[in-house]
């Protein structure tokens, strides 16, 4: 196990699932956490839980969708902090909606979120990961890999982080930096799809579920958490969970007729 005491470790969109476990994940292992999301209320709960009375948590509050909100985030954290080691870009939002009726203004709201916001955050950061040999992890979903009906805008702006990632890699790799990109199934929730009744419109019931109804199991995010600090550990490229979906993708990389038929089975309730 890598030794990740002294290692400042910045995890935006950390004030509640996954997030937050990420935080947990790399607190336990000894790292100096800073938190980050908007609501500074939930930043200070969420870091509290974390801390202990050797050793603090730290939050930050910033919308990660204003340039200049992002950049005095990370001067913050060189300021405070000395420096930057891992930033994980978790911050992002999923919908629900059929494709024919979502607006070009639905998908710019969605990218901002889902993809700029990992393009601000990494941009103003890379020259103090590269100074260090650190690491960019980039929360995708499996919508990043394949898209499934009735998600709305969601696929179209989870999809730009696979390649953003590659790209990240294929460039900056020999320079030192390490790039992961996790793209997990639906994580275990207690809201099931609640969270999408009021604003899905006309959407079949299987849809609001986590996954949008894909046959999965619930991720624990726990669980996931302490993967992704091994994969930094390992300086792995990619995290599929779970792991078998990677057959999926091969199949629909050969076949996308035979790939689009077992994806409207997977999400059939």
């Amino acid at each position: 196990m890598a030794d990740w005491r002294h290692q400042i470790v910045l995890v935006v969109g950390g004030s509640s699932g996954l997030g937050l476990e990420i935080g947990r994940a790399f607190f336990a292992a000894g790292a100096e956490v800073i938190l980050v999301a908007r609501d500074e209320g939930r930043l200070r709960d969420a870091a509290a839980t974390l801390s202990t009375s050797e050793r603090p948590c730290h939050w930050l509050a910033a919308d990660v969708t204003h340039q200049d909100q992002v950049q005095n985030l990370i001067e913050q954290v060189l300021r405070i902090h000395g420096g930057l080691d891992v930033l994980v870009n978790c911050a992002g939002r999923s919908t629900r909606g059929e494709i024919a009726s979502t607006t070009a203004e639905q998908f710019a709201e969605l990218l901002d979120v889902n993809f700029l916001s990992v393009v601000r955050c990494t941009q103003a950061a890379l020259p103090h990961l590269l100074a260090r040999r650190g690491h960019v992890v980039n929360i995708g979903s499996l919508a990043a890999k394949t898209a499934s009906p009735f998600l709305g805008a969601y696929p179209a702006s989870k999809f730009p982080l696979a390649a953003y990632t590659q790209q990240l890699r294929l460039e900056l790799v020999p320079q030192g930096l390490h790039a992961l990109l996790v793209c997990p199934g639906p994580i275990r929730r207690t809201d099931a799809g609640r969270r999408y009744e009021q604003h899905a419109g006309d959407v079949p019931p299987q849809a609001l579920q986590p996954g949008g109804g894909a046959k999965l199991p619930g991720i624990d995010a726990a669980w996931l958490a302490r993967r992704i600090v091994r994969a930094c550990e390992r300086r792995e490229a990619e995290l599929i969970v779970p792991a078998r979906v990677r057959w999926l993708l091969a199949i629909s990389a050969l076949s996308p007729r035979l790939g689009d038929w077992l994806i409207r089975r997977w999400t059939k309730s």
